[in-house]
């Protein structure tokens, strides 16, 4: 599927839809295998076109699909298999941050989604250099999902990330009684796992978490 050319014509058939741009690394020449797709939409109705939104891409076959509670403006966040990741945002709709997750048997299978998108954007960045993005938004990651499912340290690199969520998952599942399907972990990890001496280490500097300091995936 060429993503560049059926996203724009999917999400222009909605009659509220005024423009789909390419935006980010790969407008700009500067993609690597695991870039994002990142689209900027224009909308005349943004509640009429974010409520149609789930039809919308259900040709693009979606393995997860969810609005980021973390983000500066609108964003619908798609993971496809290979694993891509596509981001739908929308300019013209600022918003502030969520709280951090509260964990519960309700919401365990929609951090696992949050999780996974995360860790995919995580090594986008690794392997695009950016050391002090990576280091920030582990850190918000700690304090925004991490911590709330029971891990007391933040993880200094993607690969403790991963080792620290799975066990805390894995503690909750049987806490809560419930099981959390391994797709998405199963289509993402390959791509996201390495071995701690391969990643550029989280930058270790002072940095503290604000609701009014976004991050910088958009």
């Amino acid at each position: 599927m060429d993503i560049g050319t059926a996203v724009p014509e999917l999400l222009t058939s909605h009659p509220h839809v005024r423009n789909v741009r390419l935006i980010g690394s790969r407008a700009e020449g500067r993609l690597h295998e695991l870039s994002d797709w990142d689209f900027a939409v224009e909308t005349a109705d943004f509640d009429a076109v974010a409520e149609s939104l789930p039809e919308l891409v259900q040709p693009l076959q979606p393995l997860a699909e969810q609005w980021d509670p973390y983000a500066s403006h609108a964003c619908y966040m798609l993971i496809l298999s290979g694993p891509t990741k596509v981001d739908f945002i929308f300019p013209d709709q600022p918003r502030g941050w969520s709280a951090a997750w509260q964990v519960s048997p309700e919401t365990l299978a929609a951090i696992d989604r949050h999780f996974w998108d995360w860790l995919l954007w995580l090594e986008q960045k690794r392997r695009g250099g950016d050391a002090r993005i990576v280091g920030k938004s582990l850190a918000d990651m700690h304090e925004l999902m991490l911590r709330p499912m029971g891990i007391g340290r933040r993880p200094a690199s993607i690969s403790a990330a991963i080792t620290a969520y799975l066990d805390a998952r894995s503690a909750l599942e049987r806490e809560f009684a419930v099981t959390v399907s391994r797709r998405l972990e199963q289509e993402v990890r390959p791509a996201v796992a390495r071995s701690t001496s391969s990643e550029v280490p989280a930058v270790r500097a002072k940095m503290r978490w604000s609701s009014q300091t976004p991050l910088m995936h958009r």
